[in-house]
């Protein structure tokens, strides 16, 4: 049997079937009639096409294989081919290569359990969620570092400000000198052979408060002001005790254990400072300028949220270095027995004048020596004297830490003080570890027996004139300065490195600064005549004249003794405008 191709219709105008055609006869040479039998079915080209012949249809037997013949071309059971294309619709699943949106949820940990994971190898998953890690640490680190600019655009880590400058000027006739980083001080060692001796005390100190050991949080005393008594900062060459003692040959180093004191903890300090260096002879003195950094107590100085640094703010790092300055100099003389007996020696004070009362201080001038050439004499501070159990006398310093907004340093003194006192002593040693190493340093300097640490905090967070004593510590200066990681030969190999780089010099005058920005100090030679005040103006009348302070008097808490004076008498005049007020009303109503 043959396969009739039939007739293909032929269209002489155009392409494409002509427009009257004539059916073909049905496949397998059957006539015209029998091409109704051929299965068509209109479709669009959105529509799915199924099967276009199936034969994998098996006849029963022979006799129905004519009739099979055409079938396989036979659509009209459609509810076959329904069932087919539905189940292949079913087995049908779309791959989505896309990622999915992101929920708003912070951390890696939402992501990593709510993303849909395409099947992977184990190491691709651990590489995938690594790299997740790393991107979502390093959006939180640009995120923090953006909030930080915007709290504190002036600074950056570690406390120091980008726009911080030097504690003084520097002009372009200074000529640098030497350069010495902090990492080489750090390898010095240096071991004083004898104990140190006193040449002369002068001063008198009266009897430490033992009622001030019980003081605490729930029991809490007030922080009086003091401003009969006169503090005095004089400097070591206007000292005329070291001028004497110069005069004699009794050392050829002079300084004031503030100076060696900041000098031994240099590598702590964080802000700028600077020292005057005098080679006068073969004699070295060192000195401050008046109106130093030196003369103020820094606060969170090593703290890694820097302050805010306009002076306006209560909270700056000025207005709060006054502040912790005048709480220590009342702090030392409100723990005293006062009206007592007192303690005398030597020579009286060598600042005050006849009729002046100065605050309780005794002066040690102790001498050390450095080498068979050199020799080094220090004016030391003692504040206060003990009886101990045994009846023999000791000697005190008075420090005060001052705390000012519990929020910015993260422990609230008054919660903690009484459970907590090692998390609050450890926060202070972390904002505050130069401060407290230069108080330790100054004690083992004096020979004090004791050092006693204050607690002091703001009645109000924005109230910097009223304060309370919460707490008084004590400690034994050598376990404070172990528990601190102090080491005195290092102190010392610090000191005798800067004086013996200094006796190599020349006389004249020379500065040694510290590095706003880098831990680091920098000596300069000076002209001889820097630093000093050469303008007189001229005097006022008498009727505007105001009453000049004492020579070496500290104007600090008469500062913010003023200040203070001021706000009271506004208050009290509110107060007494509010009472006029209440009375008028009182009257009207009667």
């Amino acid at each position: 049997m043959g396969f009739d191709v039939s007739v293909v219709p032929f269209n002489p105008d155009g392409w494409g079937p002509p427009d009257a055609t004539v059916a073909p006869p049905s496949f397998g040479g059957g006539s015209s009639a029998a091409s109704a039998s051929i299965p068509y079915a209109p479709f669009s080209r959105s529509d799915k096409l199924g099967r276009i012949a199936d034969w994998t249809r098996n006849p029963p037997g022979p006799a129905a294989f004519a009739a099979a013949r055409d079938a396989v071309f036979d659509f009209a059971g459609l509810e076959d081919s329904t069932a087919l294309a539905s189940a292949d619709d079913a087995s049908f699943r779309l791959v989505d290569g896309k990622p999915p949106p992101r929920h708003p949820r912070f951390g890696p940990r939402w992501r990593f359990q709510q993303r849909p994971q395409l099947p992977q190898r184990r190491d691709e998953e651990v590489e995938a969620r690594r790299r997740e890690a790393e991107k979502e640490r390093a959006r939180r680190d640009r995120h923090y570092q953006q909030n930080r600019r915007s709290y504190h655009p002036q600074h950056n880590r570690g406390g120091a400000s980008s726009s911080a400058k030097p504690s003084v000027d520097i002009q372009p006739e200074w000529t640098m000198l030497e350069q010495i980083p902090f990492s080489s001080f750090s390898k010095l060692s240096f071991a004083v052979a004898d104990q140190p001796e006193d040449t002369l005390v002068c001063g008198a100190i009266e009897y430490y408060d033992r009622a001030f050991d019980r003081v605490n949080p729930k029991a809490e005393r007030r922080l009086e002001r003091f401003k009969s008594r006169n503090f005095f900062k004089v400097t070591t060459t206007d000292d005329p005790v070291i001028r004497r003692l110069a005069e004699n040959d009794t050392a050829t180093v002079f300084a004031t254990d503030a100076i060696l004191a900041a000098l031994m903890c240099a590598p702590r300090s964080v802000q700028s400072w600077d020292i005057v260096i005098q080679r006068v002879g073969n004699k070295l003195f060192f000195d401050k300028r008046d109106g130093s950094q030196l003369d103020l107590l820094t606060v969170n100085e090593t703290a890694q949220e820097p302050l805010p640094e306009a002076k306006e703010d209560i909270n700056s790092a000025h207005s709060l270095a006054v502040e912790a300055t005048y709480i220590n100099q009342n702090f030392s003389q409100q723990v005293l027995l006062r009206h007592g007996e007192k303690v005398t020696f030597d020579e009286p004070n060598p600042f005050a004048t006849d009729g002046e009362e100065a605050a309780s201080v005794a002066y040690r001038y102790r001498r050390w020596r450095l080498d068979d050439e050199t020799s080094l004499v220090a004016r030391c501070e003692i504040h206060a004297v003990n009886v101990d159990p045994r009846g023999e006398r000791q000697f005190l310093t008075l420090n005060a830490l001052n705390e000012f907004d519990p929020k910015i340093t993260g422990v609230d003194w008054r919660q903690k003080l009484e459970t907590q006192r090692g998390a609050v002593l450890a926060t202070e040693l972390k904002n505050n570890a130069n401060k407290l190493a230069r108080w330790t340093a100054q004690a083992l300097l004096a020979g004090a027996d004791m050092m006693k640490l204050g607690y002091v905090s703001r009645l109000h967070p924005r109230d910097h004139y009223n304060h309370s004593i919460l707490s008084v510590m004590g400690y034994r200066p050598r376990d404070f300065a172990a528990q601190i990681n102090l080491n005195t030969a290092n102190m010392w190999g610090i000191v005798k490195s800067i004086v013996d780089v200094c006796m190599k010099l020349g006389e004249g005058k020379y500065v040694l600064v510290k590095d706003p920005l880098k831990p680091q100090v920098r000596l300069y030679e000076v002209p001889g005549d820097a630093f000093e005040n050469e303008y007189v103006e001229e005097p006022l009348p008498e009727e505007e004249q105001v009453r000049p302070l004492a020579d070496g008097a500290d104007a600090t808490a008469l500062e913010m003794d003023a200040a203070a004076e001021v706000e009271a008498e506004a208050n009290g005049a509110t107060a007494s405008a509010d009472g006029e007020a209440e009375k008028r009303v009182g009257t009207t109503a009667m």
